[in-house]
């Protein structure tokens, strides 16, 4: 059997945290194995316990998701960060996405729903929700600017939540090279993060079903 997804839980309602764990213990291959009440302590507890995934809310007194999100990305944090919120502005959606958001969930979803999407988080994959996915489809649907073919490569690796070194290593370039592929395809499909290329990508049909 393997190990089960590791979760901290970000929210600075006590009652939401008690909720989404017991939530969770329903899951045999889900653990939550911390929680923060707002982003300063959830920098610090995922960093102590570097957990698979992070259920993060966005807007929280004593610091804010986005900000938390921003900070662990750029430490270099190894664990994949899920949104999960009653906020679906395009503001609050493209500020967790650019600062480095793995997925962005909404709190009314299905519980089956939730665990999918803890699932595909820890497993590298672009987690959207329906009404999300659909707002930043509709940002970036003016851009027509065809992909290369090593550039729709590059896309099809992303959405299978391989890093930069292992499209690296599969496409037989540098990961300076990889990085330069994602930036033209960042332009061209007029977003700034990989999630929300993958969710262009299955738009237009780039990434197949």
């Amino acid at each position: 059997m393997s190990e089960p997804v590791t979760v901290v839980i970000v929210d600075d309602h006590p009652v939401v945290r008690d909720g989404l764990r017991g939530m969770c213990q329903a899951a045999p291959d889900v653990e939550v194995v911390g929680e923060a009440g707002d982003g300063v302590e959830a920098v610090e507890v995922v960093a102590r316990l570097d957990p698979d995934v992070v259920l993060m809310d966005l807007r929280m007194p004593g610091g804010s998701g986005v900000e938390a999100i921003a900070t662990l990305t750029g430490r270099g944090s190894r664990a994949r960060i899920l949104v999960l919120t009653t906020y679906d502005t395009d503001r609050d959606i493209m500020a967790a996405l650019d600062a480095g958001a793995t997925g962005y969930l909404l709190k009314d979803a299905p519980r089956s729903d939730l665990f999918a999407a803890i699932r595909a988080a820890a497993a590298g994959e672009s987690v959207l929700s329906p009404a999300v996915a659909t707002r930043v489809v509709a940002r970036a649907r003016s851009s027509s600017t065809a992909l290369s073919s090593r550039e729709a490569d590059v896309l099809a690796l992303v959405a299978k939540g391989h890093s930069n070194r292992e499209i690296a290593r599969s496409l037989f370039v540098s990961e300076a090279t990889v990085k330069t592929h994602l930036s033209h395809l960042y332009d061209k499909l007029g977003v700034k993060d990989r999630a929300a290329a993958v969710a262009i990508g299955y738009d237009r049909g780039l990434l197949g079903s």
